[in-house]
């Protein structure tokens, strides 16, 4: 009689199960061999990698924001789990931790089994892309707190890093370089306001609007074995303004980035057709930079032709430059 209570107040916990059941297959493909035991358990369990002196555990969470309900518009839910790992594992990579395991958070106002299926497999492929496994997470079907066909998605994810080999800024100098790395478009930052600016041309865009967001771990790992990367940045929501300077360790340096060093994805043209005000966009969106790292000059050509053999575009954007009294710790040019 509860259970069937417990049905009729919108919550399915034989969907739950055939959820579960339909999601072990994506997960099963990420574990590597330090997962010590299978989904299911109330935790899940990960022994550290031999071979570190002084590990450090280095931790990141965030969501898909509300690029997902484009997914829930045009009902296509196989690549937003990608944006999930990405905004997590990017963030980690950060401070040249390599990620280890991650876990995901689905909520929703009635469970679809199918549509959890493939919100997991994306997740899966996320994790495949970062090298890291894919240990557990949680489904929660919320009928009042959402909406049916709703979904909501976040995830946490933990990685590992040699204590002396802590990427925190601490050895940024006056001159050093920046490079970017292309995005692969919006990535999953601002859509409340894209959503809002394409309303009209939505139904055109949508499936450019839910390119996954790039997910930058192994080309930036295969760096860390050749080349001193003194800071990096992840572009996420708050764009270049926000994210290129959290790398800085030192009140005295400013970021200094020439706006004219690229050209970013045509999509970013549709924000402003007649250009007014386009500079405002890079205080929002990561405008065609989805990573940026901070090495010293000399690197700077090796770097960018190492980044291209592994298919990734990067470009000298700026540099590092001693800040005078009362500046911003980031300064936008065009030259």
């Amino acid at each position: 009689m509860a259970a069937n209570d417990y049905k009729k107040s919108g919550v399915n916990i034989e969907k739950g199960y055939q959820a579960v059941s339909l999601i072990k297959k994506h997960a099963q493909k990420t574990m590597s061999k330090y997962v010590l035991n299978n989904l299911g358990s109330f935790a899940g369990m990960v022994s550290l990698p031999s071979g570190y002196k002084q590990p450090v555990l280095v931790s990141g969470t965030d969501g898909v924001g509300t690029k997902i309900e484009i997914a829930c518009r045009y009902k296509k839910f196989d690549t937003v789990g990608i944006d999930c790992v990405a905004m997590c594992a990017n963030d980690v990579l950060c401070h040249g931790a390599k990620p280890l395991f991650f876990l995901d958070y689905i909520a929703c106002g009635k469970l679809d089994p199918k549509v959890a299926e493939q919100l997991v497999k994306g997740i899966s492929d996320g994790c495949l892309m970062s090298n890291c496994s894919l240990i557990g997470g949680e489904t929660a079907e919320m009928p009042g707190v959402y909406d049916i066909g709703k979904y909501d998605l976040a995830g946490f994810c933990v990685g590992i890093v040699e204590k002396n080999k802590i990427i925190n800024g601490k050895n940024i100098k006056a001159k050093d370089a920046l490079i970017g790395i292309s995005s692969s478009g919006f990535h999953s930052n601002g859509y409340s306001l894209i959503r809002k600016m394409f309303s009209s041309k939505m139904n055109q865009l949508w499936k450019k609007l839910l390119t996954p967001t790039k997910i930058y771990v192994k080309p930036v790992l295969e760096l860390l074995k050749k080349y001193e990367i003194k800071g990096m940045s992840h572009i996420t929501g708050g764009g270049f303004i926000e994210n290129v300077p959290r790398m800085l360790n030192n009140s005295k340096l400013k970021c200094v980035i020439n706006l004219n060093s690229y050209k970013p994805d045509p999509i970013f043209n549709l924000l402003d057709k007649n250009k007014k005000d386009f500079d405002q966009y890079y205080n929002i969106f990561n405008m065609g930079i989805g990573f940026v790292l901070c090495v010293n000059q000399k690197d700077v050509k090796k770097i960018i032709a190492d980044l291209a053999k592994m298919k990734e575009k990067a470009y000298l954007i700026g540099s590092i430059e001693t800040k005078k009294p009362n500046e911003s710790n980031i300064q936008l040019i065009r030259k």
